[in-house]
């Protein structure tokens, strides 16, 4: 996770004063963009997010239709033809013409009865977009836009292909709502305070579609692999992953090791998981495993209006494998492979390898030197202090831990010259599941923290030429109370507590160029009333709030919020807490979260 384009041979002060002087000059020159106030949701039962839009430069940009409301009510694949842009912007085509490209989606629901529905985007077997779908109600057509920063995906844009948008749904007699969508791509011209971007040179996809779809991974043993024929001159490489939850493992989070299912009457299987990734067998980087709950999930009405965090538009977790540039640099084939261990029935898969080529040399080689991921396998430490008593009364909690720290070291021979690569991290799994169980009351607290710190370093020679540090932390808290009454009907009380938090610095020789700090949280509450049947009869109690920041060393700020009370937007806030009270972040910053490689001042 590199800075693009660094001064590589500079001396650091040379290196670290030119980046400086760069950044400075974008901060004047290329101004902010001052987030639109968009209209109060406040009495609306629509779908409402705090999420930032992705920020754009100034121009107009080219657009590029991909599909246009196709109606999903079936499981098969909506196909579309891809282009390039042409006959736009003096017919700039190629990945040098263009400052930035958003994805932008708009979908949704009619009113009925119908399930959260997986909503995936595809060319040429690579992914642009991967989410879930908002419920519907038999008085509310839900719909929502979304949208992902693709710029790192240029090599893959510039050339046609076929694409297909995938969203499996059932319609019939008792499942009723009708998904649309459309989406679109918007190329962003490169101008002299909007250069082109220093994107990838080349994108591979995972799977083994042609022109796209994620692949199944049932067990901690299933991989999503592929043996790839790269050019004999990377330079760096990275890994962007998706890893979702379904079927049994919808509720991961809150199952718990098997020997304990049936005491605590909970799903088996244990509530770790982790993405692994491989290249040739050999152990080659972690991507944590964000809990996504669906607006189907526990109590579909603590989703409505506002879904939990990234329910509707994942993130992918990108994975730094430039240690292994030199040897996929060989000749050989190499397999590159990704999977979940934990998996437990099932999880849903892809993966993009991003790669940057070597301009100056046709061959670069070089080897691994180090690597102390391999042998350590994602083994979770698990203790338990239930007890059952005389009258089958459980209590207790179950823990399970996991923590590694690893170092991965290798050199590519590049004509820069040797350029040490490194990675460190540690990648951390804490949780613990409480039960109260008797005749009437079900009582189960599940507090999960998922954290990943790592730091990227290249450099050649004793010349440090870059620096990347990230910290992710995924929070995550469950509290579920069921109580039976004398005549059998129930009340399920639900109050959740999910988290995203991200920091990334970057910089040369330890001093910090830019940081990024951005929180994603979103607070959900409800109560269920159920009959002796478990048909829902009713519900009380529902509330929700949605609290989005994001602020960067540049004065880059983004504030919002939305509140939710019985299933209506109840308060509404954009900008507040920033200067001025107005949302205002740079054009080239990643607010969303969304990778940038550390690609964070246009021109590195």
């Amino acid at each position: 996770m590199l800075p693009k384009g660094f001064a590589r041979l500079l001396p650091k002060g040379f290196a670290a004063l030119g980046l400086a002087l760069r950044a400075l000059f974008f901060i004047v020159a290329s101004g902010v963009f001052a987030a639109s106030a968009a209209s109060s949701p406040v009495g609306s039962g629509n779908v409402a997010v705090a999420d930032p839009t992705v920020p754009r430069p100034a121009g107009t940009p080219c657009v590029v239709q991909l599909f246009s409301d196709d109606t999903f009510d079936d499981f098969a694949t909506r196909p579309f033809n891809y282009m390039p842009p042409r006959g736009c912007q003096g017919e700039a085509v190629g990945p040098g013409h263009w400052s930035k490209v958003v994805l932008e989606a708009d979908f949704s629901v009619t009113t009925g009865i119908q399930y959260d529905r997986t909503a995936t985007i595809w060319l040429n077997g690579v992914n642009l977009y991967f989410g879930t779908t908002q419920e519907p109600s038999p008085t509310l057509a839900p719909s929502w836009h979304v949208e992902r920063d693709l710029t790192d995906y240029l090599a893959l844009l510039s050339q046609a292909g076929q694409g297909q948008a995938i969203i499996g749904n059932v319609v019939n007699s008792t499942y009723t709502g009708v998904i649309h969508g459309s989406a679109r791509l918007l190329f962003y011209p490169a101008s002299f305070t909007a250069p082109a971007a220093r994107a990838p040179d080349a994108v591979y996809p995972l799977g083994s579609d042609p022109v796209g779809s994620t692949v199944t991974l049932s067990s901690s043993s299933a991989q999503l692999a592929k043996t790839l024929s790269l050019p004999a001159n990377v330079e760096r490489a990275y890994l962007d992953v998706f890893a979702q939850s379904q079927n049994a493992d919808e509720f991961w989070y809150t199952c718990v090791p098997s020997q304990y299912a049936t005491q605590v009457q909970e799903c088996g299987g244990g509530n770790f998981r982790e993405a692994e990734i491989s290249i040739d067998g050999q152990a080659a980087g972690v991507a944590p495993v964000y809990p996504w709950i669906y607006t189907g999930g526990i109590d579909f009405f603590l989703w409505e209006p506002t879904p939990g965090v990234q329910t509707l538009n994942f993130m992918p977790y990108r994975v730094d494998l430039s240690p292994f540039a030199g040897v996929l640099s060989n000749g050989a084939p190499h397999t590159v492979a990704l999977s979940v261990a934990g998996a437990n029935n099932y999880f849903s898969a892809t993966a993009s390898l991003l790669v940057y080529l070597d301009a100056g040399a046709s061959q670069v080689s070089g080897q691994i030197e180090r690597n102390t991921l391999q042998g350590q396998p994602p083994t979770p430490a698990i203790s338990s202090t239930l007890a059952t008593d005389a009258s089958g009364n459980v209590s207790g909690d179950i823990t399970t831990k996991l923590s590694r720290h690893f170092v991965i070291e290798g050199y590519a021979d590049t004509s820069h010259g040797r350029v040490q690569h490194r990675v460190e991290a540690t990648v951390s799994f804490a949780d613990t599941q409480t039960f109260t169980i008797n005749a009437t009351n079900y009582v189960q607290l599940t507090q999960q923290l998922t954290s990943a710190e790592s730091y990227s370093r290249s450099s050649i020679g004793p010349l440090l030429t870059a620096e990347y540090r990230e910290q992710v932390r995924y929070p995550l808290r469950v509290d579920y109370t069921q109580i039976t009454a004398a005549d059998g009907s129930l009340t399920a009380a639900t109050t959740t507590h999910q988290g995203y938090e991200k920091t990334e610095e970057d910089g040369v020789d330890g001093a910090t160029l830019y940081s990024v700090h951005i929180s994603n949280t979103v607070d959900s509450a409800d109560t269920l009333d159920l009959n002796a049947s478990e048909n829902i009869t009713g519900h009380s109690g529902q509330h929700s709030t949605q609290s989005f920041a994001f602020d960067d060393s540049l004065g880059g700020c983004y504030r919002s919020s939305v509140g939710a009370a019985d299933n209506l937007v109840s308060s509404y806030d954009s900008g507040k807490g920033c200067s001025g009270n107005t949302n205002r972040v740079y054009w080239f910053s990643h607010p969303d979260g969304s990778p940038d490689n550390g690609d964070v001042i246009a021109g590195w």
